[in-house]
């Protein structure tokens, strides 16, 4: 899971607004950060593994002149990522293009195989934007039109290439990408199982476009939301500032992901016309309703949610159930996500350093705790420890999201099947496992009617982590295999024992 962004101005340079709209999407990427930006037709690009702050410098801002550039930041993965697979990536044939990814390619190792067979192309790393670049390239090259003697780049070619694409590579993936001298470029998969917004400014003859992972970006940089794109929908920006959008693909549905709504998106987001923080609002409301139906006669003292993504479902949790609402845990907002984290010595440390109890909203009382999905356990049995060693007198907890079972393939790399506590385990069993008195988990059906409420909204989502079913159609079996090895904490721990690269290492 990754953030991409791209901003075009015919009043530059726009360094520093990508760099203000990386920060907002930190929370989607804390492994490493790029920006490439495009001085008429030469380009800058400064990246690096770490944190925005910690890659950019003042001067670093100062030396990206430009009127167009693209920006990225990548989450931790498997593996050792290197810093040479931070993005943007970029290609010198046709043309010039650069490209930010978010998502990940399901036949990512078909596609590295006859890109050097059938278009002497090689990938150099182990991340499938590279295959998707590579990819692009040869299909503009293949479709590019030749003007007298000199090179001549029309959208309609772009659009091509695109649809090329689509028929090419499957799996969830939303581009950013520029050419260098013309403008920028977007896409979004035939699903559109990963998210993709566009906006525009235009005050005293002053225009600006933006493309972004999601709209609280562009809203924080002054952008007016235009729209999301469609699935297989492309979009071109030529430097003049005139937009080109075309269909590129024949077969599409909109499926986004749902854990986006879930956990990985801003709550201040709006995704496919959906807002993440009424969508998490009425998780609260279905997962009280539940509680109310499987226990009416619960014995409750206060809900305290665990920050940060459990806090709005927690919120109306205890408003419907008519309980104090309370926060009982501090967090250190230093410490990474850890359900992404190697190792489960390493996440288990981070559980420690990351949350503080507040003693006294603890002590006495039956506590339900409230967290948006559950996944190894591992947080949420540190967790309850927590709670029982500040005094609580009875610790239930409650998942807004249904039990994770299944691997998702398009672009979380959470971890190995096997390590989730909900396979192969009864709710009681897993609560007993977790150190919880009770455990409610929500219902499949419920958070899906939790996110598509909003009548423009989409009314199909990409489930596969929660119930097995992968909306492209080539997940295979054997695939499924080669993510369950090389996602163990095993693997993780020693690299060398990976498999092949399959396009889950270091995606975008």
């Amino acid at each position: 899971m990754c953030g991409i962004l791209g901003i075009l101005a015919n009043k530059g340079p726009i360094s520093n607004l990508l760099y203000d709209g990386l920060l907002v999407l930190q929370h989607r990427g804390q492994d490493a950060a790029g920006i490439v930006v495009c001085d008429e037709d030469k380009l800058h690009l400064r990246k690096d593994n770490g944190l925005v702050n910690d890659v950019f410098e003042k001067e670093h801002i100062h030396n990206l002149r430009g009127k167009s550039g693209i920006a990225h930041v990548r989450y931790p993965t498997a593996g050792t990522a290197s810093a040479a697979e931070a993005q943007p990536l970029y290609v010198n044939h046709p043309f010039g293009i650069s490209l930010a990814h978010n998502g990940n390619l399901t036949n990512a190792e078909e596609l590295t195989k006859e890109l050097y067979k059938e278009n002497l192309r090689h990938i150099n790393t182990n991340s499938d934007s590279e295959i998707l670049l590579n990819i692009l390239a040869n299909e503009l090259e293949n479709n590019r039109k030749i003007a007298d003697e000199e090179p001549n780049l029309k959208p309609s070619d772009l659009f091509k290439a695109i649809t090329g694409l689509h028929k090419r590579c499957s799996g969830g993936y939303a581009v950013v990408g520029m050419i260098a001298g013309y403008g920028l470029f977007a896409f979004r998969d035939p699903n559109g199982i990963r998210p993709l917004v566009f906006g525009k400014t235009d005050v005293d003859e002053q225009f600006s476009w933006g493309i972004s992972s999601e709209s609280v970006a562009l809203n924080s940089l002054g952008f007016d939301t235009v729209s999301d794109l469609a699935p297989g929908e492309a979009i071109f920006i030529n430097n003049e500032g005139e937009m080109f959008k075309e269909q590129c693909s024949d077969n599409t549905k909109l499926s986004p992901c749902i854990f986006e709504y879930v956990y990985f998106a801003r709550p201040d987001s709006v995704i496919d016309g959906v807002s993440v923080h009424q969508a998490r609002l009425n998780m609260g409301t279905r997962l009280a309703q539940k509680i109310m139906k499987e226990w009416p006669d619960h014995d409750i003292d206060v809900v305290i949610p665990v920050p940060d993504s459990g806090r709005i479902s927690a919120i109306q949790l205890a408003k419907e159930l008519d309980i104090d609402y309370r926060e009982g845990l501090v967090k250190n907002r230093y410490i990474g996500r850890t359900f992404i984290m190697p190792g489960q010595s390493l996440r288990r440390d981070s559980v420690r350093k990351k949350l503080n109890t507040v003693e006294h909203e603890f002590a006495g009382k039956r506590v339900l705790l409230v967290d948006d999905s559950i996944v190894r356990g591992n947080t949420s049995r540190k967790i309850v420890e927590m709670a029982r060693r500040s005094g609580a007198k009875k610790v239930y907890f409650a998942s807004a999201a249904p039990p994770v079972r299944f691997p998702n393939v398009y672009g979380i790399d959470m971890a190995a099947s096997s390590e989730f506590i909900a396979n192969k385990n009864t709710i009681e069993e897993i609560a007993e496992n977790m150190g919880a008195d009770r455990l409610f988990y929500q219902d499949l059906e419920d958070l899906v009617e939790s996110v598509k409420f909003e009548a423009a909204g989409p009314q199909e989502f990409d489930t596969s982590c929660f119930n097995g079913f992968y909306v492209t159609d080539n997940v295979s079996t054997e695939y499924l295999e080669k993510i369950e090895r090389i996602r163990s904490d095993s693997s993780k721990q020693n690299p060398s024992i990976s498999e092949e690269p399959i396009g889950i290492h270091n995606h975008g």
